[in-house]
């Protein structure tokens, strides 16, 4: 019934903008948390019925019905090896500022997009193999170099770095979403003005970005946290903590002194 409505107002407000829904193009997606979950629903409009689907696009971010984000990360591959073959070719002929604007051009700017959503994901792997190799191509070194200093040289950040400083730009950026455990309980605890960690049992809800960012927002220094009032002061001082860190994983990160 509520679907009927729903499809009923979108045919409403495509008659009224001269359109149309071309449902040979439109399909649904059934998020589950297993993989063998099947699910078979009828959905249409007017006899018009529209397709299951594994998976979907939205805004450029590729999602799957298990939130494993493994499709949209097999498609970030593809363009990410492109970037890599661009970045070699213009080795030749460029100086090292000029490859890396062409690092953040072409390789960057896949890599970051949507990065809150899908880099916590086991598969993003191999894109920070990816990365690893792009930055080896800029610096001119073998497979077998540690990237760790080269990242620091380089100022860029590890995917891991850049999928925190992702998320907590958001935290900062969008404090309405989130509450302090000072405004969640009375007791007066060291970790009074830590946001609140909800209680999680499903592992795709904690490695998801709501929590994963309250967890990464916790455990930063103090003096971070303290200017998160100030979004270009803490986004200057994280940039330069997770630089001078160079984190390849969470655990890194959680486990740091």
């Amino acid at each position: 019934k509520n679907i009927c409505v729903v499809f009923a107002t979108l045919s409403k407000w495509f008659t009224a903008n001269q359109l149309s829904l071309n449902f040979n193009k439109t399909n649904y997606a059934p998020f589950t948390t297993k993989r063998n979950m099947s699910v078979n629903l009828k959905i249409g409009f007017n006899n018009n019925f529209i397709t299951n689907s594994s998976y979907t696009k939205f805004l450029g971010v590729t999602m799957d019905n298990t939130l494993s984000w493994n499709n949209h990360i097999d498609l970030l591959v593809k363009k990410l090896s492109t970037a890599c073959y661009i970045i070699r070719n213009a080795k030749t002929y460029m100086s090292a500022s000029s490859l890396k604007m062409i690092y953040y051009a072409f390789f960057h700017s896949a890599m970051s997009y949507g990065i809150m959503f899908w880099g916590n994901s086991s598969h993003s792997s191999m894109i920070f193999r990816l990365q690893k190799k792009a930055i080896r191509i800029m610096e001119g070194c073998g497979n077998r170099v540690s990237c760790r200093n080269l990242f620091k040289k380089l100022e860029i950040l590890p995917l891991t770095s850049q999928y925190m400083l992702s998320l907590l730009m958001f935290v900062v950026q969008n404090k309405n979403f989130f509450i302090t455990n000072n405004k969640n309980h009375n007791i007066d605890t060291r970790q009074r003005n830590n946001l609140y960690l909800p209680q999680a049992n499903l592992t795709i809800y904690q490695k998801g970005a709501y929590y994963s960012a309250i967890k990464i927002f916790n455990n930063l220094p103090l003096e971070i946290k303290i200017v998160a009032d100030n979004q270009k002061k803490f986004k200057r001082e994280l940039k330069k903590f997770l630089c001078n860190h160079t984190f390849y994983t969470m655990e890194e990160y959680l486990t740091h002194s």
